[in-house]
């Protein structure tokens, strides 16, 4: 009967390491609802951050050109995008672990997407749509003094609890 409890209690602790990671990824970044082989949720809904933080745009990433940083599966158009993200993740990550920078002024934890983007003072920020975009291009400074204000007390909480 002991064992059979060890057993359980053991399993359950198991079960419960391999399934945290993924809960802490899915409330501290904004990830796409698909996983990796590997089971890591993919971050940035599959376009390379490393082409978004440089200006060039929205570029696809491909699974050949994964790179995981904190729990999250980023992908890359090429190696050469990747090594550079391997080299210094937090230079290329967008803020606010990629949620709608808009949002976070308002106090949500938003989807967002890399063909609404922008970069200030070398910091990546993504948005949610065109309207979340445009709102923020009306007062930028005043959104990311908001967004960098509210960031701390939401970052650790779970979407559930910070969008309700």
């Amino acid at each position: 009967m002991n064992t059979i409890r060890n057993f359980i209690a053991v399993s359950t602790i198991i079960g419960a390491t391999l399934v945290a990671p993924m809960a802490f990824a899915a409330d501290e970044y904004n990830v796409s609802t698909g996983t990796t082989l590997a089971g890591e949720p993919v971050g940035l809904r599959g376009n390379d951050t490393v082409a978004l933080a440089l200006g060039l745009g929205e570029v696809d990433g491909s699974a050949a050109f994964t790179h995981v940083h904190d729990g999250v599966a980023y992908y890359f158009a090429s190696a050469e995008s990747m090594a550079t993200f391997a080299a210094d993740p937090e230079a290329y990550l967008p803020q606010y672990g990629g949620f709608c920078a808009f949002g976070v002024a308002i106090g949500k934890k938003l989807d967002a997407t890399a063909r609404y983007a922008d970069i200030v003072d070398g910091k990546l920020y993504v948005f949610l749509n065109a309207v979340a975009f445009a709102k923020y291009q009306e007062d930028k400074e005043g959104t990311l003094k908001k967004a960098a204000k509210n960031w701390p007390g939401m970052h650790h909480r779970p979407v559930v609890d910070v969008n309700s």
